[in-house]
């Protein structure tokens, strides 16, 4: 599966748009809030980074289902939630390519 934030792929015909996909994640493990803003900011970055990869997967499932070998014009949006925890929704068009 190619993935990219472009609308085209270098080498690459578009044969068919199959449509719009999402993957939305959540960590649903809190965030402690300890004393160290060091670690703080890695627990953080850690808990992003897990979000994403489990949001990227979701996004990928999608456009299976729908016949796509590549997603083109990606989006992600990162969000911390006031209760710490981060969310992460990618979406972009699902297509075929040759």
């Amino acid at each position: 599966m190619v993935l990219t934030t472009t609308n085209s792929i270098e080498g690459f015909k578009i044969l068919d748009y199959k449509g719009i996909v999402t993957g939305v994640a959540i960590n649903e493990e809190k965030l402690a809030m300890g004393f160290s803003m060091s670690k703080y900011h890695k627990a953080i970055q850690n808990s992003i980074d897990i979000t994403k990869e489990t949001a990227f997967k979701s996004l990928t499932d999608n456009a299976v289902k729908l016949g796509a070998n590549a997603i083109v014009g990606i989006k992600v949006e990162i969000e911390l939630l006031a209760s710490n925890y981060a969310i992460v929704s990618v979406t972009g068009t699902a297509v075929s390519v040759a």
